[in-house]
């Protein structure tokens, strides 16, 4: 085996696809964490806030799913779920770029996400009737973790 058999369009492809679904997840769980840190110490003074304080918590992990879903239609959408080794490295290339906006925006996004549902969970131990407002400002970070999704989506599908 040489250098060529393992590096070829393929390859380079398969690395864009896993990078999405491992940034948009390292992304997500640090996001996650965050908001459940949080959450826990508002659960141990009112354990009857954690329908509300869940919330907070699922927001930060959308990102990974935007990510999974990406890796899924890479891989088997543009790569039809197996390796072709015939496959150009300019093709490769165009995939693995595509699915980069969905990795690097999830990355950020979730972790960035994450601080304010911490924040928003801060809001509602001490006012829980904004806790709409806070949701609010939360669902705001994903408006950019959908636009990085939908950009990869849509280079993955001109790629195709």
């Amino acid at each position: 085996m040489n250098f060529g058999d393992v590096f070829n369009g393929s390859s380079v492809a398969i690395l864009g696809a896993s990078l999405a679904v491992l940034l948009a997840c390292i992304g997500s769980a640090k996001g996650v964490g965050i908001a459940g840190e949080a959450g826990a110490g508002l659960l141990t003074e009112d354990p009857s806030k954690f329908s509300s304080i869940l919330i907070f918590q699922i927001l930060p992990g959308t990102q990974g799913l935007y990510g999974f879903v990406i890796w899924f239609f890479a891989f088997f959408v543009n790569l039809g779920g197996s390796i072709d080794p015939a496959m150009g490295l300019a093709q490769g290339f165009t995939i693995a770029f595509a699915c980069l906006p969905v990795g690097l925006v999830g990355l950020m996004s979730a972790i960035a996400q994450g601080r304010v549902a911490a924040a928003g969970i801060n809001v509602i131990a001490k006012r829980p009737e904004a806790q709409g407002n806070a949701i609010l400002m939360t669902i705001m970070v994903e408006f950019y973790a959908i636009i990085g999704f939908l950009a990869s989506l849509l280079l993955l599908l001109m790629a195709g």
